[in-house]
């Protein structure tokens, strides 16, 4: 479609209030990850890594965007080329930029210009390189990871996107995926945990003594997470919707059972309230809802919220300190466990919760659930999490093996550089002031 030539500035098809709305939530998105995610990671790793694992988040967020308008958004969005990806391609003349958005594959339209949707789903493909990037602070090499960001962008996460999303054949099959429970969290945590094995662990000292330099910081990129999360869930009407406030609504209230069903846990297990316990059962509770945000009522977001809280916590904290596989893998914040983990329970349980009125209202024709008595999207859901699992598997390792074996660029840090961290990567510490303090002791001394 093109612009409305008799008034450019107000054409036809728009819709000011979904525009307003697509915006806003798309920025909610973006303060996700730029500063909540930038500030959690500062804060939740070792002084010594701050910057480090800031600047990886931040690095991601400048590469994808570049990355997303060159090519990557008409694969995920475009013309189907495969099956499971779009045609590649440019978006940023002017005629694009204007025109009304168009998903040409699934035939989806929507009341706001394409630059809008694809900055929205833009912010959707850096979170996911973000998140990920929990499982690799404090020993991938950085050039590593400026490599990989946009090779795994193009040939992983545009795929999960464009089969779900983009009308690729999971979209035709029925899979359910309201907001990236699959696309995003069961990618970015499957990748997660296949990527740290390549990667190699941290120093055995820095995985025994891993307490957080600012557990403040942490709670407030927790608290930008959360407030977020109401544009990412929120935003995927493609409208201001009833469905967009249910979808908030939802939301919250599962993220809000899961951080206390995680407490609960830690307080019957460990004999004390975990702040950070409480932190992993709100992610997990974000994750574990945003499959299903829309689709569902609120009695069935309280089930969620229970199942993401108790699941995910006895994967974190009891499979996770028993399995030979989790001591020989580094998943530095337990990425796996929080996302793909989190995000499998709500692909699954949206095949058991979601509604007949709920999928109507989302303008999808599932017939509901099993709870509706759709038995069928139980293993529909089923087959879209062994795809994006077993895609996964297989292109973040090539990924990483190339990066490794061909381009000769390491995947880890020296061990030289592991033991003094940010100072050694990029000659700066968190704290700049501490050289001052050092020169003005030595010069009292002298």
């Amino acid at each position: 479609m093109s612009t409305n030539a008799t008034n450019p500035t107000n054409p036809d098809w728009l819709n000011k209030g979904d525009n307003a709305w697509q915006l806003t939530a798309a920025s909610l998105v973006a303060l996700q990850s730029i500063p909540g995610l930038v500030v959690l990671y500062a804060g939740i790793v070792k002084r010594k890594w701050a910057v480090n694992s800031a600047f990886m988040a931040f690095y991601a967020f400048a590469a994808v965007l570049i990355c997303w308008v060159l090519w990557a958004y008409k694969a995920a969005f475009g013309q189907q080329m495969l099956p499971f990806v779009g045609t590649p391609g440019a978006v940023i003349s002017m005629d694009e930029e204007l025109r009304q958005a168009l998903l040409p594959t699934s035939g989806i339209t929507t009341n706001f210009p394409l630059s809008t949707m694809v900055y929205f789903q833009f912010v959707f493909a850096a979170i996911t390189l973000v998140i990920m990037a929990g499982a690799f602070l404090c020993r991938m090499n950085f050039l590593a990871w400026m490599i990989f960001v946009p090779l795994w962008l193009t040939l992983s996460y545009t795929v999960g996107a464009f089969s779900l999303w983009g009308g690729g054949f999971l979209a035709k099959l029925g899979v359910i995926d309201y907001s990236g429970g699959y696309v995003i969290h069961l990618s970015s945590g499957t990748a997660g945990l296949v990527g740290a094995y390549w990667i190699g662990p941290r120093l055995d000292k820095d995985r025994l003594d891993f307490r957080p330099n600012n557990i403040l910081s942490v709670l407030v990129g927790a608290g930008i997470l959360w407030t977020g999360w109401n544009g990412f869930n929120g935003g995927d009407p493609y409208a201001a919707s009833p469905d967009a406030g249910a979808a908030v609504l939802n939301t919250n209230i599962a993220t809000a059972i899961s951080l206390l069903t995680w407490t609960a846990c830690d307080i019957l297990y460990y004999k004390k309230p975990a702040v950070l316990g409480a932190v992993n059962g709100m992610i997990t509770g974000l994750v574990a809802i945003t499959p299903a945000a829309g689709v569902v009522t609120g009695w069935g977001a309280i089930i969620i919220g229970v199942c993401s809280g108790s699941l995910p916590w006895a994967s974190m904290n009891i499979a996770g300190k028993k399995l030979y596989l989790f001591h020989v893998v580094d998943d530095c914040l337990g990425v796996f466990h929080t996302h793909a983990v989190a995000g499998c329970v709500g692909g699954f349980l949206v095949g058991i919760f979601a509604t007949i009125e709920g999928s109507a209202a989302f303008a999808i024709t599932n017939p509901g659930g099993a709870i509706d008595g759709n038995g069928r999207q139980v293993w529909v859901q089923i087959v879209g999490a062994l795809f994006i699992i077993g895609w996964n598997i297989i292109w973040t390792s090539l990924i990483l093996l190339f990066i490794k074996f061909v381009l000769r660029v390491p995947l880890r840090m020296s061990d030289a550089d592991l033991l003094i961290g940010d100072d050694a990567i990029h000659g700066v510490s968190q704290y700049t002031f501490n050289q001052l303090f050092a020169d003005v002791s030595f010069a009292c001394l002298v």
